[in-house]
């Protein structure tokens, strides 16, 4: 399989073009190297050395083997690709082959799943061999330098690897700290609290981090302030502006999408929009997760859901209760 240089993505031996992105595959020679952003996690389990006292190398090695194939799939389920094992530690890269534009955010919620992940491992290992696991991690993001060959882990070189090791290291047991690079990325979706700038080997100034604390659920992820005045997009607001007015006079149902590249500002425009009709009309929001299982009608169910004031965690028995109020409700306006 040919990996394609700009995007990663895998393409049938002799493509001349790719598939996805459609660049042509023998653009950059296989000798060359290229800077790209990823985000970095480390994981590591404390205390090995005295699990090893506890365990037979026999035992040892299948407790190790049912940690690395937990983290692995932990980190692959969010778009993550485990460069190596190191002893009983695990480096991964958000980025590489493929880059996303929440590469950072995935990282961050990759490392969350790994400490769930491990903890339900710690049920099975306690009953099996009578052991327990913890692990700290770190999470940093920040230029490398990668092969052409966007398969060559190894050759993933660069300050944000060290200092991802380094959080990791300076990380409490079951504690993930994540840089201030990364920070930035997620801090609309996370809750993190700052720690004292820690002193890292071989880093000439103390490095700020922030503890991770939590992160938003798909459905409750904060949106980033909008502090500029939007420009170049008045004759759009006033389309949408007219069909609203249109829909809400007819009292019928109007289908109104916008289309554009990434990054033309689309999130924006219906940000504006919404904000001018919010007192008018109650607004009901649905949106595509970039990856996972079982998303095929996430939108629709998103909008149900707000429509009915529940969350995806409630009960059952809440959310049918919550709706027989809004079959009352509904008759009564009826």
């Amino acid at each position: 399989m040919a990996a394609c240089p700009n995007c990663g993505s895998e393409n049938a031996e002799g493509a001349n073009f790719c598939s996805v992105c459609g660049a042509r595959l023998d653009a950059v020679e296989t000798t060359a190297e290229v800077r790209k952003t990823v985000t970095i996690v480390f994981c590591d389990v404390t205390g090995s050395t005295e699990l090893g006292e506890q365990l037979d190398p026999e035992s040892m090695r299948k407790v190790m083997a049912r940690y690395f194939d937990a983290m692995r799939a932990a980190l692959e389920r969010h778009g993550g690709s485990v460069e190596k094992f190191i002893g009983d530690a695990v480096m991964a890269v958000f980025g590489i082959p493929q880059l996303h534009e929440d590469d950072a955010l995935r990282a961050v919620r990759a490392a969350v799943d790994m400490r769930a992940a491990l903890e339900d491992l710690n049920h099975e290992l306690e009953r099996d061999h009578a052991v327990r696991l913890a692990c700290r991690i770190g999470v940093n993001t920040g230029e490398v330098l990668v092969g052409a060959d966007s398969t060559d882990f190894g050759r993933v070189t660069g300050d944000a690897v060290n200092t991802a090791a380094r959080l990791e290291a300076a990380a409490d047991s079951g504690e993930i700290l994540i840089g201030d690079a990364t920070h930035h990325l997620v801090r609309d979706a996370v809750e993190a609290e700052p720690v004292e700038p820690l002193t890292l080997k071989g880093k000439a100034e103390p490095v700020p981090a922030h503890r991770l604390l939590e992160v938003a659920s798909e459905t409750g992820q904060a949106r980033r302030a909008l502090l500029s005045e939007m420009v170049g997009r008045d004759r759009e607001l006033e389309d949408l502006t007219r069909a609203f007015a249109r829909a809400a006079e007819d009292r019928s149902c109007l289908l109104f999408t916008v289309l554009g590249a990434a990054g033309e500002g689309k999130s924006r425009l219906v940000e504006e929009f919404l904000a001018t009709v919010s007192g008018s009309a109650r607004v009901v929001t649905g949106r595509c997760l970039p990856y996972g299982e079982g998303i095929t009608y996430w939108p629709v169910a998103e909008a149900v859901r707000t429509a009915l004031g529940v969350q995806a965690f409630d009960a059952p028995e809440a959310v049918i209760a919550l709706r027989r109020v809004h079959l009352l409700l509904l008759a009564a306006y009826l």
